[in-house]
Formats: C-alpha cells, sequence, structure tokens
C-alpha cells in the first residue's frame, strides 16, 4: 500500500516536471532562435527604414508643407486662445507656503 502511494506520487511529480519542462524549453527555444522568419525580418527592416528616414528629415517622415501649415495654424489658434506664450515649452509654476495664524487656545 505504501508502495503503490510512493509510486502514485511520483507519477504526479514527473508529470508536473515534464509539463514544466516543456512550457520553459519551449520559451527558451524561442529566446535562443537568432534566425528571424520572413514576416519578422520584414517587419524589422521596415523599422530601420523608418528612423533612417526620420534621423535624415529631421521631423515627421514624409510631411510634405501642407503639415507644416497645418502645424503652424493650430499653434496659431492655441496662441489666441491662452496667450501669447511659447507652446514649445511648459510652463513655470511658484507656490508659496500658506500663512497660518496662531489661535490661541481658551483655557477653562
Amino acid at each position: 500500500m505504501i508502495l503503490q502511494r510512493l509510486f502514485r506520487l511520483s507519477s504526479v511529480v514527473q508529470s508536473a516536471i515534464s509539463v514544466s519542462l516543456r512550457r520553459n524549453i519551449g520559451v527558451t527555444a524561442v529566446a535562443f532562435n537568432k534566425e528571424l522568419d520572413s514576416v519578422q525580418k520584414l517587419f524589422v527592416d521596415k523599422i530601420r527604414e523608418y528612423r533612417t528616414k526620420r534621423q535624415t528629415s529631421g521631423g515627421p517622415v514624409e510631411a510634405g508643407p501642407e503639415y507644416q501649415q497645418d502645424l503652424d495654424r493650430e499653434l496659431f489658434k492655441l496662441k489666441q486662445m491662452y496667450g501669447k506664450a511659447d507652446m514649445n515649452t511648459l510652463p513655470n509654476f511658484t507656490f508659496e507656503d500658506p500663512k497660518f495664524e496662531v489661535v490661541e487656545k481658551p483655557q477653562s
């Protein structure tokens, strides 16, 4: 009877270990795979191409003159609504500590 329980326990442990190993091997196989499939390679190539285009243009990629006109128009609207401040910088806030009055507690 003890021997049967021991065999059952060992089979449960063995199945848990095998499931864990299968999961870990499945995850590490993907991590160790240095070769990209064709879709991944195409995606990575497009990202690299976009990065080089962005670095050469210094701003948005393939943005024409209408983009700059729209940007200037929207900045003008914001300046009219919120004042003549520079819209490309954050405002500086200064907070002062409140001044409290000392109130004496009446003695009873």
